[in-house]
């Protein structure tokens, strides 16, 4: 008998109240994670990445509606009440969001911010929160890390206080870590050490782990499954070597395609996919992407297309897929 997963998300909808009426954030998101498994989520801006991390998270704006079923390690979260939400969240399932600025109050110090989900969740007293904080700051590298406990957020780097963040969401030791873009607006040194940190943490401590970018060569290097996300829709998920060697969706192809080439000549333009992604309230009918796509024809437009099996675990939303991966 096979245990359940980690996290089974089925059928996710997240509708949100606009001028225009009712707009589809996500449109019908379905996964399972188990312990420590990778997945990388990826697609522009607006495409539903940040969304599905605040739907699973509790987090979402007011007046959302959200439907589906998200279960953590057997608990069902979708219908829990907030109070309900609060003792998941930071405890079993904890976040690192993308600008640590704004992730840390600016009025209290490091040390007191990361002790508080400590004393929330695991009842430990000041003290002793307190030497686990340092602990923390110790297990992410922050340097003169019982020193920096007093330090206020502003007194800190950018690198230093992402590692802050990632030390608050690992208090608690969480099933699932969500990381939103956690190494924007960081050089690439330190996008690399703290992407090499989390890796080794999620390895550690067996959690699973859904990591958010809008930059495939993260997800390539970071992941073993990845979700490509357009219109609130899993246009094409699966083995992450095998979605970027072999993509079968024209929006995966045209991602790849944008990608900045090393030795390029520079007077080289790159790629370009047509159009932008459509605000929630033009979502059309069909497949999101029918509008920028050069494989497009009518059937797209009457509903989104159902996904269909590319390769073992491997599945693309995309009627003409099989023409895409033979153009390829």
């Amino acid at each position: 008998m096979t245990s359940a997963p980690l996290l089974d998300v089925h059928d996710l909808r997240v509708t949100l109240p606009t001028a225009r009426g009712p707009a589809e954030a996500l449109r019908g998101i379905s996964f399972t994670l188990e312990r420590g498994d990778t997945l990388g989520v990826v697609g522009e801006s607006g495409c539903g990445k940040s969304m599905l991390a605040l739907a699973l998270m509790g987090l979402l704006p007011e007046g959302a509606r959200l439907d589906g079923r998200v279960v953590l390690d057997g608990q069902v979260l979708t219908g829990l009440d907030e109070a309900a939400m609060c003792r998941v969240r930071g405890d079993r399932l904890a976040m690192v969001f993308q600008e640590p600025m704004t992730a840390l109050n600016p009025l209290h110090t490091i040390g007191r911010q990361i002790a508080e989900p400590l004393r929330l969740h695991r009842g430990l007293g000041a003290a002793s929160a307190r030497a686990e904080a340092g602990r923390l700051l110790e297990q992410v590298r922050l340097p003169q890390a019982s020193r920096r406990l007093d330090a206020y957020p502003h007194e800190l780097s950018g690198g230093q206080r992402q590692r802050v963040v990632i030390a608050m969401a690992l208090a608690c030791d969480p099933a699932l870590l969500i990381a939103d873009e956690p190494t924007t607006a960081l050089d690439v040194t330190l996008q690399r050490e703290i992407l090499q940190l989390m890796a080794e943490l999620v390895r550690s401590r067996g959690m699973a782990l859904m990591l958010i970018s809008h930059d495939l060569a993260v997800i390539a290097q970071n992941v073993q499954r990845v979700m490509v996300m357009y219109g609130g829709v899993a246009a094409e998920a699966g083995p992450v070597h095998d979605v970027l060697r072999r993509p079968a969706h024209p929006y995966t192809r045209g991602l790849l395609a944008a990608r900045p080439r090393l030795g390029a000549p520079r007077a080289e333009r790159l790629q370009t996919i047509a159009g932008r992604v459509p605000e929630l309230a033009d979502l059309p009918a069909g497949c999101p992407f029918a509008g920028r796509c050069g494989w497009h024809v009518a059937a797209c437009d009457t509903r989104v297309p159902p996904a269909a099996p590319a390769a073992p675990q491997h599945e693309v939303r995309c009627l003409r897929w099989a023409e895409v991966v033979q153009g390829a």
